[in-house]
C-alpha cells in the first residue's frame, strides 16, 4: 500500500514540476482571436533572430509572450508555430546574439502551421 501511495505522489509531483505545463494557459478574456485557443506548445511569431544553427522566436500564446530557440527554421513574423519542447532555461546568455533571455525554451523542432 505504501509503495502505490508513493508512486502516486511521485507521479503527481513529476507532472506538476514538468516544464511542459509552463506555457499551457487557458484562453483569457483579453486574448485575441488569433491566439485565443492555442495549445501551450504553439504561438504566433512576434519577432525572430537568427544565429548559426538556431532560429530564436518570440511567440505570443493567449496573453503570454515567450522565446523559443529552434534548429534553423524558415519563419516570418505573423506565422503560427507549433514546437516540441526540450529544455527550459532561465537567464540564458547567448554570446552570439549578445543577449540574455530571462527565460527561453530550447525545442527539438518547430513547424509553421500557416
Amino acid at each position: 500500500m505504501k509503495t502505490s501511495y508513493l508512486a502516486a505522489i511521485f507521479s503527481i509531483g513529476f507532472a506538476l514540476l514538468s516544464p511542459s505545463h509552463v506555457f499551457a494557459e487557458k484562453a483569457g478574456t483579453n486574448s485575441t482571436s488569433a491566439t485565443a485557443a492555442m495549445p501551450g506548445n504553439e504561438g504566433k511569431v512576434l519577432a525572430t533572430l537568427d544565429a548559426p544553427g538556431y532560429t530564436y522566436m518570440e511567440l505570443a500564446n493567449t496573453d503570454k509572450r515567450f522565446w523559443i530557440a529552434a534548429p534553423t527554421t524558415r519563419v516570418k513574423v505573423g506565422d503560427r508555430v507549433r514546437f516540441e519542447q526540450s529544455l527550459v532555461m532561465k537567464n540564458f546568455n547567448s554570446k552570439t546574439l549578445n543577449r540574455t533571455f530571462d527565460q527561453i525554451i530550447f525545442v527539438n523542432s518547430a513547424t509553421v502551421l500557416n
